[in-house]
């Protein structure tokens, strides 16, 4: 990631967290075991409990910093986005950090600055100063489940192989299960979070 890039003209273009719930689509993601997107998001948003009082106390201390503003990349339409953005938002309130949602379709030209492995994964987390520039990024999915994804691109590196699809949708099927089997996803998250918050945002 480019440590001298600069967001400050893309500060107040996006939408609230609470705006992005609200306006949702309802959809089903078969291959990722979710039957309705929203209801599962607002579920995972309002019955988040923290793993540790360790890491509630961490992400509190951060309140200390009032100079860190927090933009998300993501859509309403993609079963990472589900699982991952209401985690992000309890931390970022934890934090006491504003934040705002960029609808990923409308900012392509920031999203392609964030780029997972060549592709425009979601969600991306975007810790920034307040005058715009770019401390650090978080996404798109925790690294042990990213590494599912990682295997297939690996093992499938061409997409005009008429298998090619059957088995990403395995491997969509596979990182759902991860997602659904525990909250596992939820703790790595939050010490990749804290690390990202340690050495690059707070030191």
């Amino acid at each position: 990631m480019d440590k001298s890039l600069n967001l400050k003209h893309k500060m107040g273009q996006g939408i609230s967290m609470h705006s992005f719930m609200e306006n949702m689509e309802i959809r089903t993601m078969e291959l990722s075991g979710i039957p309705d997107t929203k209801e599962k998001f607002i579920s995972k948003y309002e019955i988040f409990s923290w793993p540790s009082a360790e890491d509630e106390s961490f992400f509190g201390s951060i309140r200390e910093n009032e100079d860190l503003h927090c933009l998300i990349l993501c859509t309403d339409w993609c079963p990472d986005v589900i699982w991952n953005v209401p985690v992000l938002f309890r931390v970022m309130e934890q934090a006491r950090i504003s934040t705002e949602v960029l609808i990923m379709e409308d900012h392509l030209e920031t999203m392609d600055l964030f780029l997972t492995d060549g592709g425009r994964a979601q969600p991306i987390a975007i810790i920034l100063k307040k005058s715009g520039e770019v401390l650090g990024k978080w996404g798109a999915r925790p690294a042990y489940i990213q590494a599912v994804m990682d295997r297939f691109k690996a093992k499938h590196p061409d997409k005009s192989q008429p298998d090619y699809k059957e088995n990403l949708n395995q491997t969509y099927g596979e990182i759902g299960r991860l997602y659904r089997t525990s909250d596992e996803y939820q703790r790595v998250m939050l010490q990749e979070l804290r690390e990202l918050f340690h050495y690059e945002i707070c030191s």
